[in-house]
């Protein structure tokens, strides 16, 4: 019975410091977190490596929408150059196929709004926890070493900043992971836009939805676009307390 109660204590005081809001961190601490996101977007040799947290939101969105939609998942490969690839099965078309493919761009600026509204609520510990909970689900999908070696390290980054870190800490981490998802979000669609300028990525993401649809690839690229920059005005409104 003491088991039982001491038991009971623990999972309460899990709950209160899961659901629990933090002291809102200063303006020039959630610049500053700003600030160092964009200094990691920005540098084409940094950018190069930090583009791997965005991958990994790309395709987790991929194959998380495919699951929502009854697709069958055959799994996600991460690359160390960056790229991914997310593999489904089920129809060829029809309205799961276009929101499994339409995913991909749009997973990084809208976990980065969805991170931005629970830190403008004050929930930091809760932010971390939810991210570290996405990681864990995308890490039993992922069918390669190197992609296997990327989510458990970023996954283990948020725990561990959650489980062992002071209020400061955390709020540093999770307002920098935010800003990073809403900045990172635009650059990716912009890379696109330029590689099918030059002749490039011919079966990207908006040419296979080009052909779901019949809609010009063009359209779907201003609807990436319009995705990440809106996430990005919306969430930084909400991150500055606009």
């Amino acid at each position: 019975m003491v088991t039982t109660h001491i038991a009971a204590g623990e999972l309460d005081g899990l709950w209160d410091r899961l659901t629990g809001t933090q002291e809102a961190p200063s303006l020039w601490l959630v610049a500053a977190t700003g600030v160092l996101a964009l200094a990691a977007v920005l540098p084409a040799p940094l950018w190069r490596f930090a583009r791997n947290a965005v991958t990994i939101a790309h395709e987790g969105g991929h194959g998380i929408v495919a699951l929502l939609t009854g697709r069958r998942l055959e799994g996600i490969r991460l690359h160390s150059d960056t790229s991914g690839l997310t593999v489904s099965r089920g129809r060829p078309g029809g309205l799961g196929m276009v929101l499994t493919a339409a995913a991909g761009y749009t997973a990084a600026p809208l976990l980065g709004l969805g991170g931005a509204w629970l830190l403008a609520a004050d929930h930091v510990t809760l932010m971390l926890w939810a991210a570290t909970a996405l990681l864990a689900a995308l890490l039993v999908m992922v069918r390669n070493a190197y992609g296997v070696l990327t989510v458990t390290l970023t996954g283990a980054a948020f725990l561990l900043v959650s489980w062992l870190t002071g209020p400061a800490v955390q709020s540093a981490f999770a307002y920098t992971a935010v800003w990073f998802m809403l900045l990172g979000g635009v650059r990716p669609v912009f890379e696109l836009q330029t590689k099918r300028r030059h002749g490039g990525a011919a079966d990207s993401d908006a040419d296979q939805l080009a052909r779901l649809t019949h809609v010009p690839p063009l359209v779907w690229l201003a609807f990436f676009h319009l995705v990440a920059f809106c996430a990005l005005i919306g969430g930084g409104s909400w991150l500055l307390g606009l």
